[in-house]
């Protein structure tokens, strides 16, 4: 049996090998009990809408390209190969992913130029498997837009570092700015079917923000006094007498 993974709308190939001495026999990819009007496309005619198919002879590998995955595409299917009586068939099984992750998302915060760490769970049966990150909410594409790989560990301003004991995966980002803010995927590559994956969303402020409350007593001291200083303007009136005004500056 052959099992194939695509997400929705992207492109999945399946490929079907046979024996010696088949070269020149039609091969052909159908569904359900695969009769006449359940071929989907055959080497006679090669393309159509949906399906493509080519027959390499020499490696004795026959592939089938099924474009603009969608739900519906998902079930089994069969490699098959004319012969005088029976044919030959290879069961085949479709999955299909939907594009887009994921139910939960862990959200971080740090600052500008300051570092933040990303950490990414997995489960113990990915141990020795291909660990990465990407920005974007798009598993199709991730890989291929990876930021940093476990088979890179550094790129950059960025590391990743796999701890196989507790099962987790960090990335390290330094020098942050405010253009690293946003929705990375951890992903982790799995043998066989879609990748395993888990969405973090990173915030990153301008700057750090410190306030500080002084005490009532305290902020009255600091507040400037105001000095006043006493004038007298005196002026003798009839002999001995004197009669004095006061004024503040």
């Amino acid at each position: 049996m052959i099992h194939v993974s695509g997400y929705e709308g992207a492109v999945v190939n399946v490929s079907c090998s046979y024996e010696k001495g088949f070269q020149s026999s039609e091969k052909y990819l159908c569904k359900s009990n695969c009769g006449r009007n359940d071929v989907l496309i055959m080497t006679k005619q090669p393309k159509n809408n949906k399906y493509s198919i080519y027959d390499d002879k020499k490696a004795q590998i026959f592939t089938v390209m099924i474009f603009d995955l969608q739900k519906r595409d998902a079930g089994k299917y069969w490699c098959g190969i004319s012969l005088f009586g029976n044919d030959i068939y290879t069961e085949v099984i479709v999955d299909v992913g939907q594009d887009s992750c994921c139910n939960s998302v862990t959200k971080i915060k740090s600052y500008k130029k300051d570092s933040v760490t990303i950490s990414c769970p997995y489960e113990s049966e990915y141990q020795n498997n291909l660990k990465y990150i990407c920005r974007g909410a798009r598993p199709s594409i991730c890989l291929q837009q990876a930021l940093i790989t476990s088979d890179n560990k550094e790129n950059g301003r960025f590391r990743l570092d796999d701890d196989k004991v507790s099962g987790t995966f960090t990335v390290n980002i330094t020098r942050l700015t405010r253009r690293d803010s946003g929705l990375y995927l951890c992903g982790v590559q799995r043998n066989s079917g879609l990748d395993v994956f888990s969405a973090v969303e990173l915030q990153v402020k301008a700057i750090h923000i410190l306030v500080y409350f002084l005490p009532a007593p305290l902020v009255i001291m600091l507040i400037p006094t105001v000095a006043w200083i006493k004038v007298y303007k005196c002026t003798k009136v009839r002999g001995k007498t004197r009669i004095c005004t006061q004024t503040h500056i």
